[in-house]
């Protein structure tokens, strides 16, 4: 018979921060995530995001220093930024954060060959699905260093281009709730529930046993009322950004139909403008072929003024049959 335990929902901030500031635990699910040894981990107090008075509440970032041990066995000081975000519009706040990351003046080591830049891994949490890898729970990005013109991957390291490029790995918690679980992380991962649930229900027999402390963990957060009544204020705020980005959309749906129907009127108003002109210019086509007629008519009744004066006729006579007036005829 399965034993389900009731345990805080680490996608609520203040779940998490309390969740990866045991290290033991950060230690865990990081190396789960690289897929390297974590030897040493350091917690950079100083460094994470957690007021929740700040406009940038949506996203949560905590950064750790840690020696790592690489499949070859050699060991490494890297950055570990670790950021969580509830919203897709929150890729900006993303770049600024591992700009600041980059360019922090404490994030380098001292060795007999001078100042390195630390390598940095990113691993972001994401409340929202991606467009075109929305059924992958976790994606690794990993760089190679390849030959342009060979194409051979090339093996090591080299500080320069570890200092400026850096691997990812991107969670996607919608995914990892959709499908069967296929590898322990994803197993252990399902412990976040991407919604207003507090609670969240878990199989301890089939969760791992190797990262039962997290079980452990989330169970005495969900115990702590200073815990429960953080994640109320954070339901409060994600509905009242909830409501700001309706709004927004809204008007922004309103000022999209209003410029539509601008660009109809444009639209219809250059049409006129051009029928109107089409019209004008048909018109002076029928003056000028109007002019033209005339001119020709009047030029076969003078042609026949001077036939019927040549042979004689009076000018009354000349007159009633062409029209021409009498000095007319009289000049011809």
């Amino acid at each position: 018979m399965s034993k389900i335990v009731k345990v805080a929902n680490p996608i609520y901030d203040v779940v998490f921060k309390y969740l990866m500031e045991d290290t033991r635990i950060a230690k865990l699910l990081i190396s789960a995530l690289i897929e390297l040894e974590v030897i040493e981990i350091e917690l950079k107090p100083k460094e994470y995001t957690s007021d929740l008075k700040e406009k940038n509440f949506t996203v949560y970032r905590i950064d750790f220093k840690a020696k790592i041990k690489d499949k070859t066995g050699k060991e490494h000081i890297v950055l570990i930024e670790l950021q969580k975000a509830k919203l897709a519009t929150d890729i900006m706040r993303f770049r600024r954060y591992l700009g600041m990351q980059y360019a922090h003046k404490d994030n380098v080591i001292k060795t007999n060959k001078g100042t390195i830049a630390l390598p940095i891994i990113s691993i972001y949490f994401l409340g929202y699905s991606l467009d075109n890898f929305s059924s992958t729970p976790i994606i690794k990005v990993a760089r190679q260093y390849i030959d342009h013109a060979t194409k051979d991957i090339l093996k090591g390291k080299e500080h320069f281009i570890e200092s400026l490029t850096h691997d990812s790995i991107i969670i996607q918690i919608q995914a990892i709730k959709k499908k069967r679980h296929r590898t322990k992380l994803e197993q252990v991962l399902s412990v976040f529930e991407q919604s207003d649930i507090h609670e969240v229900d878990v199989n301890i027999e089939k969760y791992p046993k190797e990262f039962q402390e997290v079980i452990r963990r989330l169970t005495s957060a969900l115990a702590d009322p200073d815990i429960r009544e953080v994640m109320n204020i954070e339901d409060d705020i994600l509905e009242e950004l909830a409501d700001k980005e309706r709004l927004v959309e809204k008007l922004a749906k309103q000022k999209e139909e209003i410029e539509k129907e601008k660009e109809i009127e444009k639209q219809r108003a250059e049409k006129e403008k051009q029928r109107a002109e089409a019209e004008k210019q048909r018109a002076e086509k029928e003056k000028q072929r109007a002019e033209k007629e005339k001119q020709r008519a009047k030029a076969a009744m003078i042609k026949l003024a001077k036939r019927m004066k040549k042979y004689g006729e009076n000018i009354n006579e000349i007159q009633k049959e062409t029209g021409l007036s009498f000095d007319e005829i009289e000049k011809l």
